[in-house]
């Protein structure tokens, strides 16, 4: 693939600090942390995006396809999404037999297989798994109209008719004297049941309006003790798994009341606990082969044909360490806090804090490349020890074709590298300094433009570097070039053309 011009899209929500007015005086609000991007997917199409946030609601966009009058050829080419619809997923909860309050921040989203004109989503809190359904819902109301009806309730062949011919006949054969008294009765009876019938109002259904609405058709909890920190959907599209801390459950969509565990790490004795899961995924086409990655830097191969429980894994994928270079921190910066397959599940890309390694799925021994994220902030990890910064967990994604690959950074900045080369394309999130409207991921989005020049990592300076700017989230188009990435309480979209 030829090199990409990397443009600049769209923007969702409301970067940086909210100004507010109060008794004269400008005040900078700090960013809501329930408003904080915790999450972004594309759908299999990639006409839909789905992002979640700290406080538990997922916000859905969908791509125009309307064709642009008055813009150039050029203009037209660029991708445009707009608000589709919101719903809350997860509220706050507390668990009283651990005292613990599980929070409402949306971990991960993903998309399910459409089956019909609805969506369906999976989407998890800590401790809860949910399975939404959204689609279009027609708001019908109830409205009358007069109507003169013809028919069996009414003329001359009518059934009030018939009945006065039948009580005439039976009257002839039988009690002639009554037969005038009894004429006259229906005659009457006859009149007025018309008059009646004429003006009645039949009520009648007629469609208002069409509103997108989400309603939860599966909800899978009380399966994990600890913190889940992925969901995974198997190609066969019946089932999935989700993983926390010390294990990994195999669920079926239409089952909620019971799972398979698959993998368990859990020493008998917790003081020997040496590692935790961070992530784990199926391949993209063998449904039966899974992934997980630990903290100890190491990524493990399931297969689900060998046995029951997974915990023998097939392969191990592990880059050997200089023990002479280890040191205090060696082991918290190894951790893998992401890992990806690629499309055609010949690779795997691995994140950990400071580098990006790309493995191939046939050679265990070491990463075929990699690629130092932010090696000048090595000499400043005591410092993010201090700040947590050194525990943020980057996420990282491929590109259809799988020569590109895309991961987060400080200050905003995200990295896009080519499998081929080493060239690396650094742009900042960011727009021009134009005083933004209050929005947020809750309300529909307003776009911005923005022109940003893509920046060399060997500018950037480490003590000039925003830690609290960060794009942890990031995914990319399932067919395009074209990119999502994460920042605060704000999602940008970017574009590209070969050059």
């Amino acid at each position: 693939m030829s090199d990409l011009d990397w443009k600049f899209s769209q923007i969702f929500g409301n970067k940086g600090p909210v100004d507010d007015i109060s008794d004269g005086t400008l005040y900078h609000k700090p960013i809501p942390k329930t408003d904080v991007v915790s999450a972004i997917e594309f759908d299999h199409t990639g006409d839909f995006i789905a992002a979640g946030d700290r406080g538990g609601r997922v916000v859905l966009f969908e791509r125009s396809h309307e064709k642009q009058s008055g813009k150039s050829k050029k203009e037209s080419k660029t991708p445009e999404y707009k608000f589709y619809s919101e719903f809350q997923s997860h509220e706050p909860e507390f668990d009283y037999l651990k005292s613990l309050e599980i929070e409402e921040k949306i971990n991960k989203i993903k998309w399910c297989p459409r089956q019909n004109n609805a969506h369906f989503l999976l989407t998890t809190n800590d401790k809860t798994i949910k399975l939404w359904k959204v689609y279009e819902k027609k708001v019908k109301q109830v409205s009358t109209s007069s109507t003169t009806l013809t028919g069996p309730l009414s003329g001359s062949n009518g059934i009030l008719n018939n009945s006065k011919s039948q009580t005439t006949n039976f009257i002839n054969g039988n009690q002639q004297q009554q037969q005038s008294q009894t004429q006259n009765h229906f005659n009457n009876n006859n009149n007025n049941n018309n008059n009646s019938f004429q003006n009645y109002k039949i009520p009648r259904l007629s469609i208002r309006e069409s509103v997108i609405t989400a309603t939860p058709r599966k909800i899978y909890q009380n399966a994990h003790a600890y913190h889940i920190n992925s969901i995974s959907l198997n190609s066969d599209g019946e089932t999935y798994i989700s993983s926390d801390d010390l294990r990994i459950h195999l669920w079926n969509l239409n089952i909620n009341t019971e799972c398979f565990n698959v993998v368990d790490i859990k020493p008998t004795n917790m003081e020997d606990l040496t590692e935790v899961i961070t992530s784990a995924e199926f391949h993209p086409t063998s449904c039966n082969i899974f992934m997980y990655s630990s903290s100890k830097g190491t990524i493990k191969l399931g297969d689900l044909r060998s046995s029951a429980l997974c915990d023998q894994h097939s392969k191990v994928f592990e880059e050997y360490d200089d023990p002479s270079t280890k040191s205090f921190f060696s082991e918290i910066i190894s951790s893998i806090s992401d890992i990806k397959f690629s499309r055609d599940g010949r690779y795997i890309l691995s994140r950990d804090f400071l580098t990006l390694k790309l493995w191939d799925i046939n050679m265990e021994n070491k990463p075929v490349k990699t690629i130092q994220i932010h090696d000048y902030l090595r000499p400043k990890l005591c410092d993010l020890y201090e700040n947590d910064c050194i525990f943020d967990k980057f996420e990282c994604t491929m590109s259809p074709d799988g020569t590109h690959m895309l991961t987060g950074s400080y200050h905003n900045y995200f990295h896009i590298y080519d499998r081929n080369n080493t060239k690396d394309v650094c742009l900042e999130a960011s727009k021009q300094a134009v005083k933004p409207k209050t929005k947020t991921l809750t309300t529909k989005m307003k776009l911005r433009s923005s022109k940003k020049e893509t920046k060399k990592p060997e500018d950037i300076h480490p003590d000039s570097i925003d830690y609290t700017k960060k794009t942890l989230h990031a995914a990319w188009h399932p067919k395009e070039n074209l990119i999502a990435v994460g920042a605060n309480n704000t999602m940008y979209l970017y574009s590209a053309e070969s050059k």
